[in-house]
């Protein structure tokens, strides 16, 4: 496990949860009102999530359950990603977060929609546009909002020693 002291565990983990999960919300309200004014199409991922599970396990599962599975995806293991991002690129935040939307949108579409037989980035239509806004919005704003909450831990940490 991590080596660090539990308040810098926490002054971590706690950013990137947050983090994670606003921009895991902030996705969702792009996929669901935003994505169908500007590209006609409704992003749900979850139908990915019940693609991969039929593929591997040969069971189907429903929306009721996908849904909050890419959810916790998206917002732990993305926030994650981002973090892992900004280590990569330290003091470029907004470089961070595109790089980290690119590639997982890159994964999404052009690694894991033809694995379910989809054709290789669904052939660049509207639906994989759209993605690659949600994706990189997401991801900006994930490491953005991770600046802010670090810096804000760490001023709390600074000030608590003090």
């Amino acid at each position: 496990m991590l080596s660090l002291k539990p308040h810098l565990r926490q002054s971590v983990v706690l950013p990137v949860i947050l983090a994670g999960l606003i921009g895991e919300i902030a996705f969702e309200i792009y996929a669901w009102l935003i994505s169908p004014l500007l590209f006609g199409v409704i992003l749900q991922p979850s139908n990915l999530v019940i693609a991969i599970t039929a593929k591997l396990t040969g069971g189907q599962i429903s929306h009721v359950l996908a849904f909050p599975i890419h959810f916790a995806i998206g917002s732990l293991g993305f926030g994650l990603f981002v973090y892992v991002m900004r280590l990569a690129l330290p003091a470029r935040t907004w470089l961070a977060g595109f790089v980290a939307g690119f590639v997982l949108w890159f994964i999404a579409q052009g690694m894991l929609a033809p694995f379910i037989g989809r054709s290789f980035m669904m052939d660049f239509g509207t639906y994989t546009q759209s993605s690659f806004i949600g994706h990189v919005g997401m991801t900006v704003l994930m490491s953005y909002l991770m600046e802010r909450f670090l810096s804000s831990f760490e001023a709390k940490l600074a000030t608590a020693s003090a």
